[in-house]
């Protein structure tokens, strides 16, 4: 894998991404979060794509389905096998050539996920601190871990200039810089979602005794 500071061009695998490309991807990626803090879910979005065409794209959907597994990236996931299905295409052929450009650092089950479907590079904006699986709290992408896939590469989009860091035994990450990228939007959703109350969440055991209590 190279990164080509001058073109701002990262090359992993069979997979070229641009940086006016990243842009351009992960705008449409923030708009999705925006949805998702509009409909009281963690506002997180992602896109999934194939040959410069978005084959899967999701938002957080824990709340509106009661489902813990309903991440944005999952909904992509879904969505790009189905994309396969209607197009009479092998699941494992496009997803190995796939990119995913998600608003925050994939979660342990999503990374773990993203590695079994074999997607090469992972584009995100800001990291997960309390559940991130790309090293945040786990490096899910570049650990040796038999029968799960294979190690996938990660680029967080920092205001930074680009260092690269030797992570497990094949994987580099890349610290790409795009001038003027809003990575801390991002983080200001995940503030704004976290300050409100969430009429989804079980009441706490505390306020079920004060309840009880009155």
């Amino acid at each position: 894998m190279e990164a080509k500071v001058g073109s701002t061009q990262i090359t992993g695998g069979a997979c070229s991404v641009l940086a006016e490309e990243t842009e351009k991807w992960m705008e449409q990626a923030m708009q999705m979060a925006k949805e998702a803090l509009e409909n009281i879910e963690v506002p997180v979005g992602c896109l999934l794509v194939y040959n410069n065409e978005v084959v899967g794209k999701g938002r957080n959907e824990v709340n509106q389905t009661k489902n813990a597994t309903r991440h944005a990236e999952m909904v992509a996931i879904d969505q790009a096998l189905d994309w396969c299905r209607r197009h009479g295409k092998s699941p494992s052929e496009v997803f190995e050539h796939m990119v995913l450009y998600v608003t925050v650092e994939p979660c342990i089950m999503c990374a773990a996920a993203l590695r079994l479907m074999k997607i090469p590079l992972v584009v995100y904006g800001c990291q997960n601190e309390r559940f991130g699986g790309c090293g945040s709290v786990l490096d899910i992408a570049s650990a040796d871990l038999p029968n799960t896939g294979r190690p996938f590469q990660c680029f967080e989009i920092l205001k930074k200039l680009p260092i690269p860091q030797a992570s497990g035994c094949c994987v580099f990450y890349f610290y790409l810089c795009i001038p003027g990228y809003r990575a801390e939007e991002a983080v200001e959703m995940l503030k704004t979602f976290y300050k409100q109350e969430n009429p989804n969440a079980p009441k706490s055991k505390v306020r079920k005794k004060e309840c009880q209590k009155s």
